[in-house]
């Protein structure tokens, strides 16, 4: 059974490559410090650590929502120079769904094809499937109001990869829910990655929800926020309740949370 949708590309050219990349706020607040990391083509890495360890400031330089003070972030493996020229390789989801509430969930989905001027019928064709890849065919027309926090997240899930990039960033975007949706939601994200062949990079409190999805976890510690441990999740997709309920899950489980105790006690 393949691990990955996409052999492992650790030991070859990244995808995007993180040197020691710090950022300093204008208040003197060192967020992040002396970061290293590279993100594989294919990969799920999840970012793990407690409030105020720079997990979400990491993930918003990556997407070039933010500069760092010092250091560099590079796209190797996309055959481009420079984090700004990637850009249309993105997609961003966060926390909130931040939909615009007078437009449909079709409409929701298709504005980055607007803002890149697809034909409308194309645009509309695009995001039809992908909102049901994400298992909201027959909801196309119904508006944000209409639509629980799990269906909101959905939609805001299928405006990310409505442009088909090459690398998702997320940024807790499953905190707020219910443990059932949670579970659900974390199940059908697996199977858009192992479909959709993109990196994707999550940002997550929760070491049972890292250990779930993810081939790597990042354990970072706070003030300044920086890597303590880089975990490998060598357990196989697909993975489902059974993986939950197996000591294999009780055991990486334990081992990232006392790495994420290490951090949090630095």
């Amino acid at each position: 059974m393949s691990t990955s949708p996409a052999a492992d590309n650790r030991s070859g050219t990244p995808l995007v490559s993180i040197r020691r990349v710090s950022k300093q706020f204008a208040n003197g607040t060192i967020a992040v410090r002396d970061v290293d990391l590279d993100l594989g083509a294919g990969e799920f890495v999840s970012l793990l650590g407690p409030s105020g360890c720079g997990k979400s400031t990491l993930l918003r330089m990556i997407a070039g929502l933010g500069s760092p003070s010092t250091g560099t972030i590079d796209w190797p493996g996309s055959g481009q120079e420079g984090q700004g020229k990637a850009e249309r390789d993105l997609g961003f989801v966060f926390q909130d769904p931040t939909l615009m509430p007078w437009a449909n969930a079709l409409s929701n989905v298709m504005l980055p094809l607007v803002l890149k001027h697809v034909p409308r019928r194309e645009a509309e064709g695009r995001a039809a499937e992908m909102l049901a890849l994400v298992g909201l065919k027959g909801f196309e027309t119904s508006y944000p109001r209409e639509l629980s926090g799990g269906m909101k997240m959905r939609v805001s899930i299928a405006r990310a990869l409505v442009m088909r990039p090459k690398i998702l960033l997320m940024d807790e975007p499953f905190a707020a829910l219910d443990e059932i949706t949670r579970h659900r939601l974390n199940d059908d994200l697996l199977n858009l990655w192992w479909r959709e062949r993109f990196t994707a990079v999550f940002v997550t409190h929760s070491v049972f929800e890292s250990v779930y999805l993810s081939q790597r976890i990042v354990v970072m510690a706070a003030r300044p926020g920086r890597v303590m441990a880089d975990l490998d999740v060598s357990a196989p997709y697909p993975r489902d309740e059974l993986f939950r309920t197996s000591p294999e899950y009780a055991h990486l489980c334990r081992l990232a949370s006392g790495k994420l105790k290490e951090a949090i006690g630095a």
